[in-house]
């Protein structure tokens, strides 16, 4: 969790910077950081993939409420690839697609996926006590 809390600090600072793609897929890794860190919480000795809905998916099998929050943090995916490589979009290069629309929007996304497992975690740590 302190790496995802730490990608989401950083995408705040890219993006202020006007690096939308780059900020777009930070948002994605932080994601993916704060659900797998859910995944390995509860026990599990590995966790493979880097899709958000394969993630929520797998923690879904330990916890059903994650089907609130997959259907949002699914939209993260899309940042994965394409925000990176030139040859993941069609015509065009990722900076010059990603706006400040998309990172904001992924900005939201990836503060509530956060928020969203920080109170699951909060929840097993009340439970162990």
């Amino acid at each position: 969790m302190a790496q995802s809390r730490y990608d989401l600090e950083a995408a705040e600072h890219v993006v202020a910077g006007g690096f939308h793609a780059l900020g777009c897929f930070l948002c994605q890794q932080a994601g993916e950081k704060a659900v797998s860190g859910y995944l390995l919480a509860r026990g599990a000795d590995h966790v493979w993939g880097h899709a958000l809905a394969d993630l929520c998916e797998d923690a879904m099998q330990l916890d059903s409420s994650f089907d609130v929050i997959k259907s949002v943090a699914m939209l993260l995916d899309k940042y994965y690839l394409p925000t990176r490589y030139p040859t993941g979009l069609p015509g065009g290069v990722p900076h010059e697609v990603y706006d400040g629309v998309d990172s904001e929007r992924a900005l939201e996304i990836a503060r509530d996926v956060i928020e969203f497992v920080s109170t699951k975690l909060s929840s097993l740590d009340s439970t162990d006590q």
